[in-house]
């Protein structure tokens, strides 16, 4: 089998879909297939047109990059399957249409969004023009693989045209992450970010994206600390905060205990899911939800949104669900309060019970191994190039 990767070009700045490609690549490369990497390479995007760049990408994206894969494939042979690493990619699917393919399913939140079914994130005009364009594409592909069955739900459901076979492939852990010893990752952490956290902490790892939820972090941190009598610290490590965060933060009561971190390097993610009394993790929405897997794999209880697919990668360690945050204003500080009992109820529970939940966690997590994904694509990719 040959198998040609459709990618994201790399001046579009994106990390989690080049890592995605390369694990693709990588896994394929191992199984003794001969693999090819297309994507677009800057032409006019490099143009000192700074007002312009998002348009020039697309050009490189829509118009010059086809014009290649035209070329390209001419010299294709048969037992080619062309790969498109993201369902975002669609608009190269009428390329390939007619050819083995199979397109990589991640989440459809942009999509969504455009279509009016998330109230906290409202699409402007081009926005909705551009994801129709994207679905449009990918409506004319055949052969999907989804990261969840929440992303699989929602492709049957957005998908306009036929689909001729759909699998359910969850992510593998790709880094190395294991449960470390309390104390000593306290200690090596604490010392590193100069803070004090050897009674232990509350965790988030996430984004700034506006599904990450992170205002809800300290939403729920606020109403815990007015409540309980435990004073320990938050640390959300991610980005520089956005305006919304930073101003939340400033006018919290607590802020001398909440630690906005960003630029924390890899090898310390670790120490920090196995210092921790929890993870706080109220996202909106995932299309899968590392943070939850890696935490679980650390031995670190997880607080998430009892919603698909945050509750469906818990799996079996689903004690500590809360609602979404409401959209409603009003009545956020209610939902606050209610999901900051979690932390609470985590914080009594004994020895015993605590090794219990992390035992069951570490069972649910081994759907997440990389072999076990890659062993189930390749057997889909096989599959789809006898259609």
């Amino acid at each position: 089998m040959k198998i040609t990767l459709f990618v994201h070009p790399k001046f579009l700045g994106s990390q989690s879909m080049p890592r995605y490609a390369k694990m693709l690549a990588a896994g394929m490369l191992e199984r003794g297939y001969e693999v090819m990497v297309w994507k677009p390479k800057a032409f006019f995007y490099r143009l000192p047109l700074q007002f312009m760049k998002k348009w020039l990408g697309y050009i490189d994206q829509y118009i010059v990059f086809p014009l290649r894969v035209k070329q390209e494939l001419r010299n294709s042979s048969k037992d080619t399957l062309f790969v498109f690493t993201d369902q975002a990619l669609g608009p190269w699917v009428s390329l390939v249409k007619n050819r083995p393919h199979v397109i990589h399913c991640h989440d459809f939140l942009a999509l969504n969004s455009a279509l009016g079914n998330i109230p906290e994130n409202p699409t402007g005009i081009t926005g909705k023009i551009y994801q129709n364009f994207i679905r449009r594409g990918f409506s004319k592909g055949k052969h999907f693989i989804s990261i969840s069955k929440k992303t699989q739900q929602d492709l049957h459901e957005l998908h306009s045209d036929e689909i001729k076979s759909s699998v359910v492939c969850y992510n593998g852990l790709n880094r190395s992450f294991g449960v470390l010893d309390t104390n000593i990752s306290r200690s090596f952490l604490g010392n590193y970010l100069n803070i004090d956290l050897s009674k232990g902490y509350i965790l988030h790892i996430g984004g700034n994206q506006y599904y990450k939820n992170r205002k809800g972090v300290i939403e729920i941190y606020n109403a815990w600390r007015s409540k309980s009598e435990f004073t320990l610290p938050l640390l959300m490590i991610g980005p520089k905060p956005n305006g919304i965060l930073e101003n939340l933060y400033q006018n919290s009561f607590f802020k001398k205990d909440i630690h906005l971190i960003s630029g924390l390097e890899d090898e310390f993610i670790n120490f920090a899911y196995s210092g921790a009394c929890c993870l706080l993790f109220p996202s909106l929405d995932e299309g899968f939800g590392w943070p939850i897997v890696e935490a679980m794999a650390c031995g670190c209880p997880v607080i998430t949104t009892n919603r698909a697919p945050m509750n469906e990668v818990v799996g079996m360690a689903n004690f500590f669900l809360i609602d979404r945050r409401p959209f409603d204003e009003t009545i956020v500080n209610k939902w606050a309060i209610k999901a900051s009992y979690q932390i609470t109820k985590i914080l009594n529970l004994s020895d015993s019970e605590r090794v219990n939940c992390i035992n069951i966690a570490l069972k649910s997590n081994q759907r997440f191994d990389a072999k076990l994904f890659l062993d189930e694509i390749e057997k889909y990719y096989l599959r789809v190039l006898k259609y």
